[in-house]
């Protein structure tokens, strides 16, 4: 019960972490034609944000979160994307399409195996694993069609975007009601065998 709590506690990384994703798919949606440099601009500061957000709520949960090294480790990823292609804009131009596609694939396994970890914690975890697999898919399909056009690629990445942030909005949002009832003396018990919610009291 304790970890439970102590990992709602992070609920607005998650939903920082959705806002952002969503707000870089949108941008990239409605400005496609500002050209590719814009495009690594924005998805490295996004990744890179995201990245610190992980790194710090890995830090901070370490000890009562059983996936916090999962979370470092998609912020080290995550960094480093962003730093590549910052870093090197030109290349990452370039090599885009493959720079995201890697990135999230790994995203994705590491999200899916946290979610995995995490399921006898809270019930909200089927959001972290769907936003894991829909990371996954995406970047097996940039993989599969690397020669689409530059336009459909843009959208796709957009889409995706958007339906990751999503995932990990709706995923704060379980944790947020979770965080509000322990600070009101009681929070949901979560049965890992599924079944309804119940409540008990949290000693303080």
């Amino acid at each position: 019960m304790a970890r439970t709590v102590a990992l709602a506690r992070w609920w607005w990384t998650f939903i920082v972490r959705g806002v952002l994703a969503i707000l870089f798919g949108v941008l990239a949606f409605f400005a496609p034609g500002l050209g590719a440099a814009v495009l690594v601009g924005l998805f490295a500061a996004w990744v890179i944000i995201d990245g610190i957000g992980n790194i710090i709520a890995g830090v901070r949960g370490r000890g009562r979160d059983r996936a916090w090294w999962l979370e470092i480790l998609e912020g080290v990823v995550g960094l480093a994307a962003g730093l590549i292609a910052l870093i090197f804009p030109v290349y990452a131009a370039g090599v885009l399409v493959l720079l995201i596609a890697i990135w999230a694939i790994v995203t994705g396994v590491l999200e899916v195996i946290a979610a995995i970890r995490l399921r006898e914690l809270i019930s909200g975890e089927v959001w972290m694993g769907l936003a894991g697999v829909a990371s996954i898919l995406f970047g097996v399909i940039l993989i599969a069609f690397p020669a689409a056009g530059a336009l459909s690629l843009v959208w796709l990445i957009s889409s995706f975007a958007i339906v990751f942030g999503i995932f990990l909005i709706l995923l704060g949002s379980r944790l947020r009601g979770i965080h509000e009832l322990a600070r009101r003396g009681a929070a949901p018990w979560i049965s890992p065998h599924g079944g309804n919610n119940q409540v008990q009291a949290v000693s303080e």
